[in-house]
């Protein structure tokens, strides 16, 4: 039988309200210094930030706890905890049970307890935290007020691309007279940012550079009962690059810089609808750089459409270094030259027609052999 009950859970329940004042812990073990409302004074002469106890914290059951495994800790100087003293009278050994969002009044003072230490770099009478006043602790784009729109949805609608061209092959006449026809580009928008959250529907984190993960799942109900979704999933870099899935499933990304894939194994993609590519740079593919064999480059256009190449200033270049090059035009094969045409051939020139040849020249005709024959 046990008779001794001064132990941790029989030593009474000493729980407290404070404020964060230190996160640098040097054993870099998830503990805060925390200034505890009624346990200790503001004066920070009496007793200063580095004197305050470190307070371990609880985590959700989500996370392990060990290991590395889940998350960390996350809380800034400023923040308003609760929490209760394992040590119980001692009050020695703080423990963070929970943060306490609000509503801010007035901005941190540096050199008071209570407040969050470390004072801005544009004026140094108020803390960072908080960096708002007289709104709610809640992320803006959760709350959603128009009036107080958080920075990345500006940045979104201000980034947003429209009137993106794709390739434009105009209509030109072959060289029997026909018309080859004309394939007109079009025009595209990015889609409109579908922000509308709906308090408190949003879930948002946010962390304090500003990179931003949203899961909405708000929705609004009218008059007569009918739902509509405004369901969305958005990630954001500070640097705004950023990907996000709409309500109705379609995926938008912005790349502010470089984009990189690299794929070990295979890469197969099956488009139902059609693909537009717009390059402000050069477009450079190679294949089978291994020098494999049947790694072939197949192109397979079906039936009623054609390959269109257009270049508007420049060159078109066509190369073997070793092989052949092979041409079967299942019809008529038109080639319309608006210069000189010149052929050179460093081994024999065969011409089979089946039917009638006809050349029509309006200058000279030369021809020159070591032999001519004439049938």
């Amino acid at each position: 039988m046990m008779y001794d009950k001064n132990f941790l859970g029989r030593n009474g329940f000493f729980w407290f309200n404070g404020v964060i004042e230190d996160r640098q812990d040097p054993q870099k073990a998830g503990r805060y210094r925390v200034r505890c409302l009624g346990y200790h004074t503001e004066d920070k002469e009496k007793l200063p930030t580095a004197d305050l106890p470190w307070a371990l914290c609880v985590l959700p059951v989500t996370t392990a706890g060990i290991s590395g495994l889940g998350q960390n800790p996350f809380i800034t100087e400023g923040s308003w905890v609760f929490g209760y003293f394992r040590d119980g009278e001692d009050l020695q050994e703080p423990v963070i049970l929970g943060t306490m969002p609000g509503l801010p009044i007035e901005h941190g003072k540096p050199n008071s307890g209570f407040y969050d230490p470390n004072a801005r770099e544009d004026d140094t009478e108020k803390s960072i935290y908080p960096r708002e006043i007289n709104e709610p602790d809640i992320n803006r784009l959760v709350v959603n007020n128009p009036d107080l729109e958080h920075n990345t949805f500006t940045a979104k609608k201000q980034a947003r691309r429209t009137t993106i061209a794709t390739a434009d092959f105009d209509s030109i006449t072959d060289a029997s007279g026909g018309s080859v026809t004309a394939s007109d580009g079009t025009l595209w928008n990015e889609p409109e940012v579908p922000y509308n959250a709906v308090y408190p529907y949003n879930q948002v984190y946010e962390s304090e550079s500003g990179h931003v993960l949203e899961f909405d799942d708000s929705f609004v109900v009218d008059a007569d009962g009918n739902r509509t979704n405004h369901y969305r999933v958005h990630m954001r870099h500070i640097s705004g690059t950023a990907f996000e899935w709409h309500n109705n499933g379609d995926h938008v990304a912005l790349n502010k810089a470089n984009h990189y894939n690299i794929t070990v194994g295979n890469w197969q993609q099956q488009i139902d609808g059609y693909r537009d590519l717009s390059i402000q740079g050069h477009y450079k593919l190679k294949i089978n750089g291994d020098g494999g064999t049947d790694n072939h480059y197949d192109i397979q256009v079906g039936p009623n459409a054609n390959i269109n190449i257009q270049v508007d200033t420049g060159k078109i270049n066509l190369v073997t270094k070793q092989g052949d090059v092979n041409v079967n035009a299942g019809g008529n094969y038109n080639v319309k030259v608006g210069g000189n045409y010149t052929m050179t051939v460093a081994g024999n020139r065969s011409v089979s027609v089946n039917g009638q040849t006809s050349d029509v020249t309006q200058g000279t005709v030369v021809h020159r052999g070591s032999r001519i024959d004439l049938n």
